[in-house]
């Protein structure tokens, strides 16, 4: 891949497991029948396009599994965020939460951390400017089952050339700049999770809340940017699973006809007809995906709406702080 076809952004020579490009997700279009995809872990995504100087919305790289690595066609500032990955420029670590200032030529990208006992299973990978791929309905993310947006539709293969757009001004003067410990997600393999009652809580038998809120939940290997499949003590209904079809919220426990939650996330259908117990607060989704299937356990921890939104502004605090240089400081 020669230096003159990435000039205008990366060169992408190992794809990895599964890289796409996302963003904050593609909004407004549900009632056609478009979900709203975007990042999995949405603080990650903000807090990386932060540190790298961009909005929080901006388009980036995810991963699972074995990260990308990319080649710079020109000097960039880049930033990861997420669990179990390390930012790697030319053979060197850095930690996650940091900006770092990758020169033209250079190798970057993300690997996957082995530590079976902690935490992490997306990473997001941000670069100054953006990655500026053209936009399909009003965002750049990727919808892998609907085969649009991002780069064709598709997971990222190496040969691909990605544009970055125009980086803010003043960015490079973020090179060192990082989030401290005590302002990221408490990710854990095993998270409490803040979650509101549901709107169908009336159709579960009276027990099934105590029982939600006071029972461990497995996360199953069959999960994936759809949902999260729970498995666990049964939620039992009070008469039929199913209703007529209403619109989902990211977050939205259902609980189909065996009992076992499923927290629906980033690609979730639009519609869904199955009753829903709980909605997991924002501010715990990212806790919850970074909880490795298979491996992981939550518990839910009832709240009422108004605590559910300050968790979230509570947990946006620092990187929102940066313009006034509070918490965001130089390494």
């Amino acid at each position: 891949m020669s230096a003159q076809a990435i000039a205008a952004g990366l060169g992408v020579l190992d794809a990895g497991t599964l890289t796409t490009v996302q963003d904050a997700g593609r909004w407004g279009l549900e009632r056609f029948g478009v979900p709203v995809g975007g990042a999995m872990d949405e603080f990650a995504l903000a807090a990386a396009n932060r540190l790298v100087g961009n909005p929080p919305d901006a388009a980036a790289l995810e991963c699972v599994g074995a990260g990308p690595l990319l080649r710079a066609g020109r000097d960039t500032l880049a930033a990861a965020g997420g669990a179990g990955f390390a930012l790697v420029v030319e053979g060197r670590r850095f930690p996650l939460w940091m900006a770092v200032r990758v020169r033209r030529g250079q190798r970057v990208g993300l690997s996957a951390l082995s530590d079976e006992n902690a935490p992490g299973v997306w990473g997001v990978l941000a670069f100054a400017g953006g990655v500026d791929v053209p936009p399909v309905l009003g965002s750049r993310t990727t919808y892998l089952r609907g085969g649009f947006g991002g780069v064709q539709g598709r997971a990222l293969q190496a040969g691909d050339i990605l544009p970055l757009g125009r980086p803010s001004l003043g960015a490079w003067e973020r090179a060192g700049d990082c989030l401290p410990e005590g302002a990221r997600p408490a990710y854990s393999l095993e998270p409490v999770l803040q979650a509101v009652v549901g709107p169908q809580a009336e159709a579960f038998q009276p027990q099934a809340l105590e029982v939600f809120f006071h029972s461990s939940y497995q996360v199953l290997p069959a999960s994936d940017r759809m949902g999260y499949r729970l498995a666990g003590p049964r939620l039992i209904h009070a008469g039929a699973a199913d209703m007529l079809s209403e619109g989902l919220a990211r977050g939205a426990v259902q609980v189909p006809g065996d009992g076992q939650p499923i927290v629906l996330l980033a690609d979730r259908q639009t519609t869904g007809g199955y009753t829903k117990i709980a909605v997991v607060a924002r501010a715990s989704l990212p806790l919850l995906v970074q909880c490795p299937p298979g491996r992981g356990r939550v518990r839910f921890q009832p709240v009422e709406a108004a605590q559910a939104q300050q968790s979230w502004r509570q947990l946006c605090a620092a990187w929102e702080a940066r313009e006034e240089d509070a918490l965001l400081t130089p390494v």
